[in-house]
């Protein structure tokens, strides 16, 4: 049921099939009319809560990481992986370790995905590519790259239908990150404003909790969320609900050692000091 708030939280939504979970069960509740809601890609979301043309949202991994002090994160919400993603892979035209010296497209939708992209070929298979950036489009990346990195929607499209068609290798970053440490990948976590939260502890509040039952109602009827999405993308049911089942929307203690972890093998000091939202405000990673 809408909480009909004082005032409209400006908050953002990433427009590929990743966030409709979490996104869902708002608009059964009807809470999404008590949202300014913004769609747009992971990088551009991030940019406009950096920028403070939001107030809540999702943001990068990469992107929390550099504005950590001007951020809070949202507890047990996050997109991520705790082993393969399907939605953010490397489709090559040869094994990864044979990249070194090899162009290698970098779709220019996600600073964090195409972050651990280069960290794993470089780190876990020894090899320096020639990175150029592009519009993530596997046909026209291919056509000048012997490996190009995807994410969301067009990985997805990438990876169960044109990859297999093409003859390409599909290798997964989170299946990868997962083998090499272990660990949940986080790709995007959801986070407020220090001055919004200063000046609307309630409000963000409120919105957390929202969220977290959309995700909540959403899983647990994710048979019914993938028969009606089914109706409009290129998936069909079944698909979906493998997909909304393989990924990871929680934000606990496994997921911040990942976000630890990653920020320690990429030189980020941040990941050791994340603030996420407490009863009384701001709290520790490890509180």
């Amino acid at each position: 049921m809408s909480s009909h708030l004082p005032s409209r939280p400006r908050v953002g939504h990433i427009q590929f099939l990743n966030c409709l979970p979490l996104y869902w069960g708002l608009a059964r509740t009807g809470y999404l009319l008590d949202l300014e809601l913004t769609k747009d890609t992971p990088e551009k979301l991030s940019e406009r809560l950096v920028r403070g043309d939001l107030d809540i949202g999702p943001v990068t991994l990469v992107e929390y990481l550099r504005y950590a002090d001007d951020l809070v994160a949202l507890p047990d919400i996050a997109v991520g992986c705790d082993g393969p993603v399907m939605s953010c892979v490397i489709v090559s035209q040869r094994p990864l370790d044979r990249l070194d010296g090899a162009r290698v497209a970098l779709g220019s939708t996600s600073r964090t995905s195409v972050r651990l992209a280069r960290l794993l070929l470089t780190e876990r298979f020894g090899v320096t590519p020639e990175y150029y950036t592009c519009p993530p489009d596997l046909g026209t990346m291919m056509q000048e790259a012997e490996a190009a990195v995807l994410i969301g929607d067009a990985a997805l499209r990438a990876s169960l239908h044109d990859a297999p068609r093409l003859g390409l290798e599909v290798h997964d970053l989170g299946r990868m990150w997962h083998e090499w440490t272990g660990l949940p990948f986080v790709f995007a976590l959801w986070a407020v404003r220090r001055e919004y939260l200063d000046r609307e502890p309630g409000t963000t509040r409120t919105v957390h909790r929202a969220f977290l039952a959309s995700r909540d109602l959403s899983l647990a009827e994710v048979g019914k969320v993938a028969e009606q999405a089914a109706r409009w993308e290129a998936f069909d049911a079944e698909v979906l609900e493998r997909y909304f089942t393989t990924l990871d929307f929680r934000l606990g203690e496994r997921q911040l050692a990942g976000i630890a972890e990653f920020a320690r093998r990429t030189g980020q000091p941040a990941g050791e000091r994340i603030a996420l939202l407490g009863p009384e405000g701001p709290l520790g990673a490890g509180s």
